[in-house]
């Protein structure tokens, strides 16, 4: 670390720097930034080291603020350097924020550690927070885990929520669920924040899913059971936005080898579908519909909103189509083509065959 530390004795006393420091703070926030920077740079030169090391730590914002990152570096080493046990932490805070930022780790680590041995309770939370992200990205989670650990006992309750947020988060990717909630409950007695309400939430619902494929691994003997666990277990996958395994759930459900589940697993995925009416299924003897199939599968795969969509889609494009035929001439060859819009979907071949069997004839434009 640098030290811009005069030879002589200081030449502003005391309530001269103080004042400068003031004078120049205001001029930053007005956003003088460079009048703000000479006034530091007085103070860095002709005052004591307790107020050198609050210049050089404005200074160094200030230049950070300008862009000049290696200048701002450079400032805040000289605060560290005059050793005041308040800025010359804060500094060093600053300096290894600047150093992340420009992705220099091995900096970042070094200024992390100079505020750990300045030993300001202030800052110590933050301090092992930054120490505890740099030794994960380099793969040392034996290292990470103590000064998270560390960061989690902090004095400030802000900082152990931040932390708490920042671990569970990093936990919850691996997969560890039980752990996470336990960060979780450490930061929310610190401080209660929406960021950690809405992490446990998500904690939770892995651990639902959890239970949930475990009570089906051991394979429930009764059926209403085995529905319940494989319903909740699917719709839960697909809020976590894992589709694929939770249509993966509904079928093994529906081809279950007892009748009995497979009929509760149907019952349920079918939840909200609208039913035929009594009087014209006995009629005609169908109890559902022709496009019940595509429904099922588009409830068991997440994907009901692209099968409204292309079924809007479908819509509107046949509408356009018949809303050309202007005359009578042209009627026959608009419906022709309106009719022929199915033919881009999958279920366009079911909806042939149903009007089909309703009318008992071909109907043009739909072979």
């Amino acid at each position: 670390m640098q030290s811009s530390r005069p030879a002589s004795p200081p030449r502003l006393d005391d309530p001269a720097a103080a004042t400068l420091c003031s004078q120049a703070r205001d001029l930053a926030e007005a956003g003088h930034a460079d009048r703000a920077a000479e006034l530091y740079e007085r103070v860095v030169a002709d005052a004591g080291p307790r107020y050198r090391a609050q210049a050089a730590l404005g200074l160094a914002v200030v230049r950070d603020h300008l862009g000049d990152t290696a200048g701002a570096r450079q400032a805040d080493e000289t605060a560290i350097a005059a050793a005041d046990p308040e800025f010359s932490p804060r500094a060093a805070y600053h300096l290894a924020l600047l150093c992340e930022k420009e992705g220099d780790s091995d900096a970042a680590a070094r200024a992390w550690q100079t505020v750990v041995e300045f030993g300001n309770q202030r800052y110590l939370g933050a301090a092992h927070h930054g120490l505890a992200r740099l030794a994960e990205a380099r793969g040392d989670d034996e290292t990470a885990r103590s000064h998270w650990q560390y960061a989690l006992n902090a004095a400030d309750p802000q900082t152990v929520a931040d932390a708490a947020r920042d671990y569970a988060r990093r936990l919850l990717e691996r997969g560890a669920a039980a752990e996470a909630a336990e960060v979780l409950a450490r930061g929310l007695a610190a401080h209660d924040t929406p960021d950690l309400r809405l992490l446990l939430g998500a904690v939770r619902v892995e651990q639902a899913i959890a239970e949930f494929d475990t009570a089906l691994a051991q394979q429930p003997a009764d059926p209403h059971d085995t529905a319940v666990a494989r319903e909740l277990l699917a719709r839960l996958l697909a809020v976590r936005g894992d589709s694929a395994t939770a249509e993966r759930v509904w079928y093994d459900g529906l081809t279950h080898d007892d009748p009995q589940t497979a009929a509760e697993v149907r019952a349920r995925l079918r939840r909200g579908f609208l039913t035929p009416d009594p009087d014209v299924a006995a009629e005609t003897g169908e109890a559902t519909f022709w496009w019940d199939p595509y429904l099922e599968a588009a409830v068991a795969s997440d994907t009901t909103p692209m099968l409204a969509g292309e079924l809007f889609a479908a819509l509107s494009r046949i509408y356009a189509l018949l809303a050309q035929a202007d005359s009578a001439a042209r009627v026959d060859a608009a419906l022709a083509a309106a009719l022929q819009v199915v033919d881009d979907y999958v279920w366009g071949a079911a909806l042939r065959d149903d009007v089909h069997a309703q009318t008992g004839r071909t109907t043009t434009g739909l072979d």
